[in-house]
């Protein structure tokens, strides 16, 4: 579909959601019946981004929109639940691509047959890893880690997703263990001939429960979470796997402490698997995805007082390989949110230092962002 014809799409429904009599009680919700209706709601996220040159020290400055969404959810049936996203990612940032128009990001149906079953089908997030399916308005700091998007080009996953149909299901108590597991597209070639892709996601939580679609980053002091998980990821000689402890815990009058520690393990693959007669090398090895230990640790305070929260991070790429280890790196960063009205009007600042192995010079990056949404 065209650009202009999109926007044309999108804009008609949002005046409907604004005009029509249902979309009463401050949400922009159409409302056929208790089993039939239609919710409509947008993300835009403006950064300003100087990052340094390794070479002459210089900086690359950036005024961009790095996402700007519509989002439209709703039931058709009982139990049966839809979602669908658009995004016109990194809008602005050199070099401009002014005419790649809107990307479809999300666009998926769920049949809820039970609290412990339910089927989705459709482009989706790979059920990975906790920080890959946090979601993109309540990070604990600026943004997700780049050591949990480490498998995302080398697969050809889009943006952390990919089609296929997913499993997932709550069970134990109010539902403390959740699970997801996905058959998805993932890599074809030469016919579509090869395996397909597996991917799967364990979580279990030991206080408040988290069910949807994408987990919180931060709840500004309103849920107390604790929990655990672990994740797979592989297709054919691919492999890879992720463990995370996650906190929020809410401290003092309304604050809250927040943090994560996540690890992930990423396997390209090491020998070439056996093929099938005539496929013609029908899947080759994921040579940019070379073997590695990824670290992640993220730390926040939420000041609730001030509506303010300074946030800390530390992350690591560590290669397994001897002529690999060159390619290490540590990046490190401080910052904090503003939440002037929540996630619906919230500014971030932060300082990222980056780190390679020598000698490659450390470089700084220092961006700014602000944050309008409503869902």
């Amino acid at each position: 579909m065209k650009r202009h014809s999109i926007g044309r799409l999108i804009a008609a429904a949002a005046l409907a959601a604004v005009l029509l009599p249902a979309a009463a009680n401050a949400q922009a919700l159409i409302k056929v019946n208790d089993d039939v209706w239609f919710r409509f709601g947008m993300q835009l996220q403006g950064w300003g981004d100087w990052l340094q040159n390794t070479t002459n020290r210089g900086y690359a400055e950036n005024l961009y929109l790095r996402r700007d969404r519509f989002q439209v959810a709703g039931s058709v049936a009982p139990g049966v639940t839809f979602f669908f996203q658009t995004d016109d990612p990194n809008l602005g940032k050199a070099p401009k691509a002014l005419t790649s128009g809107f990307v479809v990001q999300d666009a998926w149906a769920q049949w809820s047959l039970a609290d412990g079953f339910a089927i989705n089908f459709g482009k989706l997030l790979v059920p990975f890893s906790r920080n890959e399916l946090q979601s993109t308005i309540s990070f604990i700091t600026l943004d997700i880690s780049p050591v949990s998007t480490v498998f995302a080009n080398p697969t050809a996953t889009d943006a952390t997703r990919d089609s296929g149909v997913e499993l997932k299901g709550y069970l134990i108590g109010a539902g403390q263990l959740e699970y997801r597991y996905a058959l998805m597209q993932g890599i074809r070639q030469e016919g579509s001939r090869n395996g397909f892709r597996n991917s799967a996601y364990l979580q279990y939580n030991f206080f408040d429960t988290e069910k949807g679609y994408v987990y919180t980053g931060t709840n500004l002091g309103k849920k107390r979470i604790v929990n655990v998980s672990a994740g797979y990821d592989g297709q054919n000689a691919y492999h890879a796997y992720s463990g995370d402890l996650f906190w929020n815990l809410p401290v003092a009058a309304g604050d809250e402490l927040a943090g994560q520690l996540q690890w992930t393990h990423y396997d390209g693959g090491h020998a070439n698997p056996p093929q099938p007669a005539g496929c013609g090398g029908c899947f080759t090895l994921l040579s940019a995805l070379p073997r590695q230990n990824d670290y992640l640790i993220e730390l926040a305070y939420y000041i609730s007082a001030a509506k303010f929260q300074p946030f800390g991070k530390w992350e690591q790429q560590k290669f397994v390989a001897d002529n690999q280890k060159k390619n290490d790196i540590n990046r490190w960063g401080v910052g904090a949110h503003y939440y002037v009205f929540g996630q619906n009007l919230k500014l971030t600042g932060q300082y990222l230092r980056i780190k390679p192995k020598a000698p490659i010079k450390d470089t700084n990056e220092f961006t700014f962002a602000m944050q309008v949404w409503y869902f």
